[in-house]
């Protein structure tokens, strides 16, 4: 199922990166509260249809003023759905007071087509129509390359059971592919929040699974079988772009410094803390769960973990951790090396060492720290997009949008 869309007029405006589209007002004055007249907006509701069970969110922007009844009704809906005020300083003074609440299509609705109406302190402020569709039988999925997961790479499992009679919520997905049985769950807040009997899972495949087709079995409360899948595993070998990659590393910044001043020369004092840095532009699957780097100089292993505000601007994924480097640590200079591709990658680079104070006689290092502001790893904007295909809607008096989430797979292994 796709986004749900709404056929509107036309004025367009970009507003704190999201997408806002204003009706065209038309037809006779209407008031929102008795008190201030303003023209009534016309919608035409274009859903591509609905599922009986399906959540939806409703959201009523443009009212003048506060209103305890804000309504929306329909008999497609299994009940009146009252939405809440919901205040955004951003939106308010160009597109009015917004109100939103979440409301679900009945079970028991069949296909066809269904009024809709808003209302505000009993007024009936705007019109429209919910598509509700047929619900298809229930289905079971696991994500992949068609050529096939590579060893330690996650894979997602969905059970899709929004069907008329489905009940219960134990689901177990077993495959030889993953270290033991995986529970499917469902997460109201996730990418399927829309779907209230959508489970999934997102299991990694063994790091050493040979090359091979598996068996994917889904099994109910009961332990009886429900669905069966096929997924194929294949490790990378020479003359794929993963099978060594594209490395670069490891390099060092300081505690509190930036990636991107990063360097293969170093200097820290023991008992100090830095950063040890990795770039990959081909990494191997799953590698985020297993990266490390190891040095004599460091207390422990360094867990490298993804920068995530590198994970879509076009440059190459980069790694990083905080190491803690041992006390009384001898100055000198201490290798640190990296392990990548199932081992097929190994470097190493040299970090050099100041000795504590008092130790013969060195004088204190600092603890690795650059010049600069900190770096945030969680710092760096996010863009969400709301709406039929990329659009948050914004319109007049009593208007309404109903927002579904999209599906992202990379593909199906049956």
């Amino acid at each position: 199922m796709g986004w749900s869309r709404i056929a509107i007029g036309t004025a367009v405006a970009v507003c704190g990166g999201m997408v806002v589209c204003a009706v065209g007002a038309s037809g006779s004055a209407a008031a929102d509260d008795g008190s201030r007249a303003r023209k009534k907006t016309q919608l035409l509701f274009q859903s591509d249809g609905e599922r009986p069970g399906e959540v939806v969110d409703l959201q009523v922007v443009g009212v003048a003023t506060r209103h305890e009844q804000v309504v929306v009704k329909s008999p497609a809906f299994a009940h009146t759905v009252r939405l809440a005020y919901q205040r955004d300083r951003m939106t308010e003074p160009t597109w009015g007071l917004g109100y939103q609440a979440r409301g679900r299509i009945a079970m028991k609705a069949q296909r066809g087509r269904y009024p809709l109406t808003v209302e505000i302190a009993g007024r009936v402020v705007n019109r429209g129509t919910v598509h509700v569709v047929a619900a298809p039988r229930p289905s079971f999925e696991v994500s992949g390359s068609p050529q096939g997961a590579r060893p330690g790479e996650s894979v997602g499992l969905f059970f899709d059971d929004l069907y008329p009679g489905e009940t219960g919520s134990s689901f177990t997905v077993h495959s030889k592919a993953f270290k033991g049985p995986v529970p499917l769950r469902h997460d109201d807040h996730g990418g399927y929040w829309n779907n209230p009997r959508m489970f999934e899972a997102v299991p990694s495949v063994l790091p050493d699974a040979e090359d091979g087709t598996y068996k994917v079995v889904l099994t109910g409360p009961d332990g009886r079988r429900i669905a069966e899948r096929r997924l194929r595993v294949r490790a990378a070998r020479p003359g794929d772009s993963d099978y060594k990659g594209k490395v670069r590393g490891p390099e060092f910044f300081g505690k509190h410094g930036d990636p991107d001043a990063s360097t293969r020369r170093f200097r820290v004092g023991a008992g100090g803390r830095m950063h040890v840095l990795w770039r990959d532009a081909s990494p191997d699957a799953g590698e985020e769960k297993r990266l490390t780097a190891t040095s004599p100089a460091f207390e422990e292993p360094v867990r490298l973990e993804r920068d995530d505000s590198k994970a879509g601007d076009g440059d190459d994924p980069r790694y990083y951790g905080l190491a803690r480097i041992r006390s009384g640590l001898d100055g000198g200079s201490y290798s640190v090396t990296v392990v990548s591709h199932h081992g097929r990658v190994k470097r190493s680079s040299r970090l050099v060492v100041t000795a504590a104070p008092g130790r013969h006689g060195d004088k204190p290092g600092h603890d690795g720290d650059t010049a600069g502001r900190p770096h945030d790893r969680g710092s760096s904007p996010a863009v969400v997009v709301i709406g039929g295909g990329a659009a948050a809607l914004a319109v007049g008096t009593g208007g309404v949008l109903l927002v579904r989430a999209r599906r992202a797979r990379t593909g199906d292994s049956r």
